[in-house]
Formats: C-alpha cells, structure tokens, sequence
C-alpha cells in the first residue's frame, strides 16, 4: 500500500513537471523581439518583428499574427516588417507561430500604436444663444426635424427624455425613467429613439413620435453606457474609457471597436458622441473641449477648445461641465450645451 502511494505520487509529479515543461517550453527556447526597441510606436513607422532561438534551435518558418492579420515571414531568421499605416491605434498583441523541425511553438508581445502626429487645436464663435433648462443634466443631445431637439438628461431620480424646442427652451415633451436608472447618450435612427443608461447594462428604445418604449437592448463586452451616435449604418457607442464599440443596428450586438489615441497617449472617458462628416465629435468628461475622431483608426484627429464657453453660462452650485452635441448639417457648425446649464449654444468652428 505505502509503495502504491509513492507510486501514485510520483506519477503526479512527473505530470505536473511534464506539464510546466510543456507551458513554459516555447518562451524557454524563442524570444519575441521588437526592433525598436519599444513597445510604443507611431502609425506610418514600420513595425520590425524578430524571432530569436534562445538555445539554438533552428527555426523553419515563422508567421506572425496582429492587427488581426497574417504575415508570413520569408527569412526566418531575420527581422519582418508590418506596415502599419492606416492600422486601428491603441493595444496589440504580436503573436508568433514558430515551425521548428517537426514542432511548432507560439510566443507573444505586445505593443501600443499611436497617432502619427498631435491633433490639430480649434477654436469657436458663438453665432446665437438659446434657453435651456438650468435643471437638464445632459447627457444626449440630437436635431430630429426642424428645431426640435431630443434630450436625455442623467442623475437618478431625475433621467429623463425630452422633446425640446431649440428656440424658446420649452420641454414640449418628457418622460422620467425609473428612479432605479441614471440616464445618458442618445441617438435617433429610422424613427427611433435610443438612449443608453449609465451602469444598469441595458438601453431603451422609444417611437419618436409618442416616446413610448418599445423595446430594450443590453450591452456585453462594453460594461457602461455613455454616448451613442450612429453614421446610418452602424452605432457607436462610448463606455467611458478609450475604447468606442460599433454596434449591429439589426440587433445590437458589439462588432468591433476602435481605442481613442494621440500622438502621446490614450484618451479616456469618451462621453457623449455625435456623427459629423464622416467623424465623431465627443465629449470627454471633465474637459471642457470636443475631440474629433477617426472611427476607423480612434486617431484623435482635433481637439475643439471651448472652456471659456463656461464663463457665458449662469454660475450655480449644481453647474457641471460641457456636454451635449447636436448637429444638423449646417457647415463647421454645431450645437452645444453643458450639464445643468442656462444657454445652449449655436457656434462655428476655426482651425487655431
């Protein structure tokens, strides 16, 4: 019995080291290298990738897996280099599938992709001013027809969707969420209302002409809701860090997404959104300024700064920052108001 014991045991440990050996055996013998010599670089700069054989081992073929693409690499031996221009920014994951004799291992790295230059600075003129209703945390702001905004405004207890006319302020609609929900962005698509709630994992959607709900939807890989907007094709939707998710209309579901980067650095807690010309306008919280961004790539391409629009607006204890967007065609101009402001703003955009 002792020596089935020992048996058994024995025949436990050779598997674990078995095991071990087999998990570790891959980046024992190869090292993936990056030949700048930095896991940050700049989209346009090639990105040059080496397998090197720790214990040397011969290596056969290797192909090399990122941007969610293949690159077979012809000199084994030798460095690769993958285009990066055009590429989404943000975090990758290098992978390395190595052909060694009648085996093969897989090794990984990864590396930061940044916008290839510093954003470009705008500024603004204000072109007319509006009434707003100082009590309106807003979160969402969209043109349906004519001067008719709809609005979602946030704090639970008070999230609410209004029907707004742009001229005189006056809420011609307004139906309170369940104190249970904090409300946040909105967006309009074939006659529909969608608003998003805040940590509650679930949207709304409303017929636009009575706002009555008519259906729900439920977030997945993006935790939070923050701010929508769509390009009549597909939604995209904010969760409060870098990342922007594209969304199937049909069903809602997360596609893909892209990670808001500069030059320098990742841009988080992307909030409200607005589709312009082929680019999304965002809020980011706590900063009083609108980033342009790329929704192919998430390059901050522009950054519009408005903090002296604060200054225009009653000074309260409950005022907040900037936010809300709305757009209806008219040429570098745009509508924009804050949490818990008196004004909403019409303004033209210049370069700086």
């Amino acid at each position: 019995m002792k020596l089935l014991r020992v048996l058994v045991i024995s025949i436990i440990i050779l598997n674990l080291a078995s095991c071990n050996k087999k998990e570790e055996s891959a980046n024992s013998l190869f090292s993936l290298e990056i030949r700048q010599n930095s896991d940050r670089l700049h989209s346009g700069t090639p990105l040059s990738v080496r397998v090197e054989s720790i214990k040397n081992h011969e290596i056969d073929s290797v192909v090399y897996h990122t941007f969610q693409k293949t690159f077979s690499s012809s000199q084994a031996n030798g460095s690769h280099e993958i285009p990066t221009t055009n590429e989404k920014l943000g975090q990758h994951v290098v992978r390395a599938e190595i052909y060694s004799g009648k085996k093969n291992y897989t090794i990984q790295n990864s590396i930061v992709l940044l916008a290839d230059k510093a954003p470009k600075v705008y500024t603004y003129e204000i072109l007319e001013e509006y009434p707003h209703d100082i009590q309106a945390f807003t979160q969402g702001l969209e043109f349906y027809k004519d001067d008719i905004l709809y609005e979602s405004t946030g704090q639970y207890g008070k999230s609410s969707l209004r029907k707004v006319d742009l001229t005189t302020g006056e809420v011609l609609k307004k139906i309170d969420l369940e104190n249970k929900y904090f409300g946040e962005g909105l967006t309009i698509f074939n006659d529909k209302v969608y608003q998003l709630t805040w940590r509650e994992n679930v949207g709304f959607i409303y017929d636009i002409d009575t706002m009555e709900k008519i259906d729900t939807f439920y977030y997945q890989n993006s935790k939070e809701g923050w701010g929508i907007c769509h390009d009549n094709e597909y939604f995209y939707k904010s969760d409060g860090t870098e990342k922007i998710w594209r969304l199937d209309p049909n069903n809602m579901q997360e596609m893909d997404y892209v990670q808001v980067y500069t030059n320098t650095g990742r841009v988080r807690e992307i909030n409200e959104l607005e589709w312009i010309e082929g680019r999304i306008f965002a809020n980011v919280y706590t900063r009083n300024a609108i980033s342009i961004i790329n929704p192919k790539t998430g390059k901050l391409e522009g950054v519009i700064d408005l903090s002296p629009l604060i200054k225009e607006v009653r000074n309260h204890p409950q005022l907040d920052v900037l936010n809300g967007i709305a757009y209806r065609g008219e040429k570098d101009i745009i509508y924009v108001t804050g949490k818990n402001w008196n004004k909403l703003f019409k303004i033209r955009i210049t370069e700086k």
